[in-house]
This record gives C-alpha cells, structure tokens and sequence, in this order.
C-alpha cells in the first residue's frame, strides 16, 4: 500500500467510542485522536484516553492525543421550549440579567459581558451565522436587536460579532481545570480555542508546563485561529505556539465564508515557512455524517488542503457523531493519497536565497538536498526531540523521512509532521552501532533491500538534544 504523507486527526464521540470501531479507524489510517473537551467529564476524557491507548497498542500503531479546549462560551442561553424560531423583522433581546427561561421575545445570556461589548448598528451572527440580528439599542444589561434573517434558535448556541471584537479571554477557569485533567494522561499535543494573540498562547504553555511537570511532560500547542483578531497577530501567534489549526467554522462567521478559502492557503504557507505544524479543519466531509460517500466538492477540498501542504486534515462530527466513522477515514485517506501523487516537487526553489544559521537546521536540509538529487529510498533521522524531522517536513519531498527516536512523546508528537513516519527504537551512545542498529531496524520493517540508498542524520555525541551534525549516505549491503 502507497505511504500517506498528509496525517489525518479523528475526533472522538459516541459514534467512536467502542474500542473495535476505535481500532478500526486507527488501522484504516487515523494519526491523531482527538478529544473535545467542551463535551463530557475530566474521567469520561481520562477513560477515553486510555481506550485511545490501548487502540493504537493493538494496531501496532503509534497516534497522537489532542485535547481541545473549550475556551469561552460565547452562547445565549436556554429556551423555556429548548428553542424558538426566529423571523426577520421582528425584535428579539439579548439579556445578560435574566435568569427565567428564554422564549420567542428575549433569551439570558452565558456571556455576561456582552452589552458592555456592542453597541447600534453591530451585527451578530448566531448558530454559526445561520441567524443574523443587528443591534438597535444597549440599555443595561439589555442589548435590543432586530432579526434580519430568521430562523430556529435553540439552547446554547454560539454568538459572534460580523468582524470580530468581543473580548472574552482565551483560557477560563474550565480550561485551567481541563488542562490538568489533559496532562495527568499526558496529552500530546492541547489544542487552545480562540486565542487573540502570542500573550494567550505563552499563558497555556505555562499552565500545561506546570501541570505536566510532575509527569515530566512538555505538551505541543496548537493555536486555533477562528477570531478576526487573530489574522493580523498571526505571527506572533506562531512564534508563540507548536502549530495552528485553520478553524473554518467561527472564522468564516467572523470574517465571512468567501475570506476563508484565501486565508487558508495564506496561513498553511506562514506555518510552514515558520518550521510548524498546520491542521486545516471543519466541514472536510460533513455530508458523510449522514451519507457513506462525499460530495465531489469535500473530495476538491481535501485535495485542495493537501496541495497547499497542510500537515494534517481533520474529521470533527464526521468521526464523533456520523454514521461511517470508519468510512469517513478511509475515504479520507484516499483523497489524501491520490492528491499527493499530483504534488509538484519545487525543492531546489524552496533554498535558493535561504541562509541557514543552524548546524542542526543545515544537516536537515542538506539531508533533503542529496536524497532528493540521488533519487534515495528513504531519509532516516535519529532524533531525541523531533526538531530535525520536523525541519525536513517542511519542504515538499517525495522520498519518506523515518524519524527513529528512543522517547514515546517525541514518537507520538510526530506523528502529526506531514510525511514523517516514527519509529521507537533505543538509542546506543556509540555512533557506528546506532547507525548500524538504524539500518537493521529498517530491513526488518521492508523499509529498506539491499542495494536501496538512504541518507542518515544524527548527532555527536549521540543523544544529546539539538545535536544533529552528520549526514551519511549509505548503500544497503
């Protein structure tokens, strides 16, 4: 079977909570596991974990966790009938200070703060934009609006201003508690909904470093870019995380639908030209949740995803709640597969006029250099901490990179890198044996025949993180 360079991130739900199913998945081609942490409790996600675990143990395969925040809600709150249809042109107010039931005049509000936030003429966007109010008037903890387009509105559902602007902070106490219940299972990778800018980012690594430390953990984070606030600090938002994902969902809300497809490409193209991990997420095959095969038009936008380069493509409902969990992933890893053999290799481009400072940086490169031009079978790193693997991902490449660490964390967190596969193998202080131990643990995967060149990268003295300063080109004896 082809080797898949795109990794493909399942989120976890009741339609895939049975372990058979789970394993399944995991087998057909799911990398990383995700769990939504704005659904359950701290033990349903700490059992779920282990289940995740114990899946990936039977498939004889290594994933990654990913544990998403719910960060703020930013949602009315619940209806007398659990929901109202709304129409256009009628009033309908928006309360912070109610504390009865909502009904067809006017609803309470989860988010407090919201009057001191708008003001005449904004424009809110509800359920996902499907309903949208402009606001007349602010009276107290009153925000009086008129429905411009109608339609049903039930308990909870999310608010968003048309261009962004309400200030609720990134991380709330549920995520603080959420982060410590993430690390006492060793997360891979947390995922921080909504953050503003690099000061959000720095404080989630700070609590997820404290409370990690225990378990001698260092999570990776993932910033999840669905404000407008966060488009122009996307930067520094990069510098300050491990990877971003592109949250079409409440992005589009905020920015409008026909911004987003652009602001994709743009944010998969600074990802990786800033050495990090891109996931591009929802809707990737929504129609699957109802039906066993996509629409030719999910199929374009996958493909389209995997084109520009994106680490990682995401399944949300389609994996949680659908009825072809499984299905979902193969079709998916297919449309992955069949993309990348039309990908056009630009590798001398990607280094003209680019100075490395890096030793480490320049063995990499020069890794992908040679192999590229030998036509070699494989790039092997022996890593501790996954850096020169992830440099080489960044560039578009057909020859595999087998990243052979002696860490289960670095072999989980790499899982994620587009066209890295990871590989435990421990790790001997004498370089002339972990070479030779490298070579005999891939014959023995069929990874490499005699007569196949591979280009090899480590570090002297062997193991010491950041070391990375020999490339060898070897032939298989």
């Amino acid at each position: 079977m082809p080797r898949r360079a795109t990794k493909i991130v399942a989120t976890l739900g009741p339609a895939s909570s049975e372990p058979v199913i789970l394993e399944q998945m995991i087998r057909a081609g799911v990398n990383v596991v995700r769990l939504n942490f704005s659904h359950g409790k701290a033990q349903d996600h700490i059992d779920r974990a282990r289940m995740v675990r114990e899946a990936a143990q039977r498939a004889g395969r290594e994933v990654a966790i990913m544990a998403d925040l719910q960060g703020p809600k930013i949602r009315v709150g619940k209806f007398a009938e659990g929901k109202v249809f709304l129409e256009p042109g009628q009033k309908f107010v928006l309360d912070a200070s109610r504390t009865e039931l909502g009904d067809i005049h006017a609803v309470g509000l989860d988010y407090k703060s919201l009057p001191q936030e708008v003001k005449a003429g904004d424009v809110l966007l509800l359920n996902d934009g499907l309903i949208v109010i402009t606001v007349d008037a602010v009276t107290g903890q009153q925000v009086h609006t008129t429905v411009k387009l109608g339609g049903e509105l039930s308990n909870n559902k999310g608010i968003n201003k048309q261009g962004g602007g309400l200030t609720a902070p990134a991380l709330t106490g549920k995520d603080m508690e959420d982060i410590r219940t993430a690390m006492s299972f060793q997360a891979d990778y947390v995922a921080v909904s909504f953050p503003k800018s690099a000061t959000d980012m720095e404080m989630a690594r700070q609590l997820c470093n404290v409370a990690a430390a225990e378990y001698n953990h260092k999570p990776g984070l993932i910033a999840k870019i669905e404000r407008a606030e966060a488009i122009p600090k996307l930067e520094e938002i990069l510098r300050a995380s491990d990877g971003i994902m592109v949250a079409r969902g409440d992005l589009a809300v905020e920015v409008g639908n026909a911004a987003v497809p652009a602001l994709q490409k743009h944010m998969i193209k600074l990802a990786r030209e800033f050495d990090k991990v891109v996931i591009t997420a929802t809707q990737m095959m929504e129609s699957m949740i109802t039906n066993p095969v996509p629409t030719r038009a999910e199929v374009s936008d996958v493909a389209n995803a995997v084109l520009d380069g994106t680490d990682a493509v995401m399944l949300s409902a389609e994996t949680a709640a659908g009825k072809y969990p499984l299905e979902t992933v193969t079709e998916m890893a297919k449309i992955c597969l069949a993309a990348e053999g039309s990908e056009m290799v630009k590798l001398d481009a990607d280094f003209t006029g680019k100075t490395f400072t890096r030793i480490d940086q320049s063995i990499a490169m020069g890794a992908l250099f040679t192999a590229y031009h030998l036509g070699a079978k494989a790039i092997v790193a022996l890593t501790d901490s996954g850096s020169t693997a992830l440099w080489m991902s960044r560039h578009l490449i057909h020859v595999p990179i087998y990243a052979l660490t002696p860490r289960v964390s670095t072999q989980r967190k790499m899982t994620l890198y587009r066209n890295v596969r990871p590989l435990l193998m421990g790790t001997s202080a004498d370089r002339d044996t972990a070479l030779m131990d490298a070579e005999q643990h891939l014959k023995k995967r069929g990874i490499v025949q005699p007569g196949d060149v591979y280009a090899i990268t480590c570090g002297e003295p062997m193991g010491a993180p950041g070391g990375t300063n020999m490339l060898k080109i070897c032939a298989v004896s």
